[in-house]
């Protein structure tokens, strides 16, 4: 069933889904720089003259999903036998660049990236995990092999990724709760991430 890692191994498959659409579009070689593809923060994001290409997924809220119920446990495989919480994850994808066009031309190709993957079903889930346990991709942590271990692919039958458009008034409230420059941003929600919440995880 999903552990407390499900968060981490859901930015970790969209993280990763996007530096391998710019790897296989040969991104890099258009742009002539290297693309950092990040789940940081955006105050951490070095901004202004230094500010280099970069495409930023930055889990920024996470709320319940009120359409998964215990009375309605169809969207489970294998529901949990003690409580759990459905969540949604709602993710900032922003682009970062100091060139003409560099913005947006990664912004971009980070919304064809995750338009691909506007839903995974369980294999599909099995599979990216299972890419992420043998390999970082670039993510320099310790937590990289556990993540990809998770077993979020077992309790669900299929998680959905949609675009949001929040409003300026919305998206300036977001960038200034940040404390960071404002970038070009588009908001994802990814419904619905399951925890334990009762029993040993894992």
């Amino acid at each position: 069933m999903s552990t407390p890692l499900a968060l981490a191994a859901i930015t970790a498959v969209l993280r990763g889904q996007v530096a391998n659409w710019i790897a296989e579009h040969h991104l890099v070689a258009h742009l002539g720089a290297d693309i950092t593809v990040s789940a940081l923060p955006p105050d951490r994001i070095t901004t202004g003259a230094d500010e280099r290409p970069q495409i930023n997924l930055f889990l920024y809220a996470v709320t319940p999903n009120t359409a998964m119920r215990r009375s309605e446990p169809g969207s489970l495989s294998r529901p949990p036998a003690g409580g759990y919480l459905a969540l949604d994850l709602h993710y900032l994808v922003s682009a970062y660049g100091v060139a003409d066009l560099q913005i947006e031309t990664l912004l971009g190709y980070a919304i064809h990236a995750l338009q691909q993957v506007s839903s995974l079903d369980r294999e599909t889930l099995r599979a990216m995990l299972t890419t992420l346990a043998s390999t970082s991709g670039g993510m320099s942590t310790p937590l990289i092999a556990e993540i990809g271990a998770e077993t979020l692919a077992e309790s669900i039958v299929e998680v959905t990724i949609s675009p949001q458009f929040p409003g300026i008034e919305e998206l300036s409230r977001i960038w200034s709760a940040l404390q960071a420059r404002y970038r070009p941003s588009m908001s994802y929600r990814v419904s619905a991430v399951i925890i334990e919440t009762s029993g040993r995880a894992g």
